[in-house]
């Protein structure tokens, strides 16, 4: 045993310190870990240090690896110490580019985080701000991406070329794809031109209202009135008719339309729709004091289609928002109903005339009969 000691101590020497290194490395970082988080939610009770978690995790796994690849040297010969000497520096040069890409980027989404707590705290728009946000992070991880790569000979060329300038959009142009790029561009121009913002009410389609919650590098959120969040492509919705119920008003004019028979009395029915109307809570006076002089009335009620089978009268209706004007359009139709049975108005059911030549209703007699 003495003669092993005597024989290796310098190496047992050397693993002991490499273990001793590795341990008070883990033991630090748990302590600073402790003293962060400790900061951290005393200052800002309301924010989950997520980022804190992360960065511990990674510093634990980098001292781990770093402890590996320094004991790897006493099972090498001296000869190819050159070479793990070099591999040891990328590792390390490797991990503390992440680290420091993650402190970098948790940072700049804190800071657009709080500017946006503020913001909407002032009743302001946070649209832009949460855009930029999502493009400073993605620009923090490709700046960390690049320079991770400059730790590799055979990328070092890629990554300067991608440092210097215009490189910089080349990379990106050679490495996205094509639409990946047409949502980025998509994101900017919806940023840029505002044809709608976050919390903005919008429809794409009869089937897909709902208020807008993010906007993304890649796509735009959507909540619906089902509580769903429907993702759609930057690229796809700068293609689509939208059609915005906040920009600029968020008045809106409700359309009342129904059909009743020919049999029935039209101004009974136009009486009652306006009634009905009028006496909704939700209605709003869109009238200028010009109109209200003028003796327009508050709800308009006119005959706008002979049908084949119903005369469609429509009432307009205003409401102070897509909301209160949803609610008031779904009672409207239930109150306007139940006032048209108990007074005597009818709604038809749609009528067809069949008109059947002579041979085809000779031929249908004759069928009809074979069945009998």
């Amino acid at each position: 045993m003495v003669e092993f000691w005597s024989a290796n101590s310098e190496l047992i020497i050397y693993v002991l310190v490499v273990i001793g290194a590795v341990l008070l490395l883990l033991a630090s970082t748990k302590l600073l870990y402790k003293w962060l988080i400790k900061k951290t939610l005393k200052k800002y009770p309301n924010e989950k240090p997520t980022t804190i978690k992360l960065v511990k995790r990674v510093l634990n796994t980098l001292w781990v690896i770093l402890g590996v690849a320094a004991l790897s040297f006493v099972f090498i010969s001296e000869d190819k110490y050159a070479v793990a000497a070099k591999n040891f520096e990328k590792i390390v040069y490797v991990g503390f580019v992440l680290v420091f890409t993650i402190i970098g980027s948790s940072v700049v989404d804190t800071l657009f985080g709080r500017v946006i707590k503020k913001t909407i705290a002032s009743d302001g728009d946070p649209t832009s701000y949460k855009f930029l946000r999502y493009l400073s992070v993605f620009g923090v991880y490709f700046f960390g991406a690049i320079l991770a790569t400059l730790a590799f000979p055979a990328l070092r060329g890629v990554a300067q070329t991608a440092l210097g300038g215009a490189g910089i959009l080349a990379l990106v142009l050679g490495v996205a794809s094509q639409e990946a790029l047409a949502n980025i561009i998509g994101g900017i121009f919806i940023i840029s031109f505002k044809p709608f913002r976050v919390g903005d009410v919008i429809k794409i389609s009869d089937t897909l209202v709902g208020s807008v919650t993010d906007i993304t590098l890649r796509h735009t959120v959507i909540q619906n009135y089902q509580n769903k969040m429907i993702v759609i492509p930057n690229a796809i919705i700068n293609k689509e008719k939208v059609t915005n119920y906040d920009l600029e008003e968020k008045k809106i004019c409700q359309w009342i339309e129904i059909g009743i028979s020919y049999d029935s009395d039209i101004d009974l029915a136009k009486s009652i729709m306006k009634e009905e109307c009028e006496n909704h809570p939700n209605i709003f006076d869109n009238r200028t004091n010009q109109d209200i002089g003028n003796g327009v009335p508050l709800v308009i009620v006119r005959v706008i289609d002979l049908g084949d089978s119903s005369v469609t009268i429509r009432a307009w209706a205003w409401a102070w928002d897509y909301a209160s004007a949803f609610v008031m359009k779904c009672e409207l139709y239930e109150s306007i109903k139940k006032r048209f049975d108990a007074e005597g108005v009818e709604i038809p059911f749609p009528h067809r005339t069949l008109v059947f030549k002579d041979k085809q209703m000779e031929t249908f007699k004759n069928s009809y009969s074979a069945k009998e």
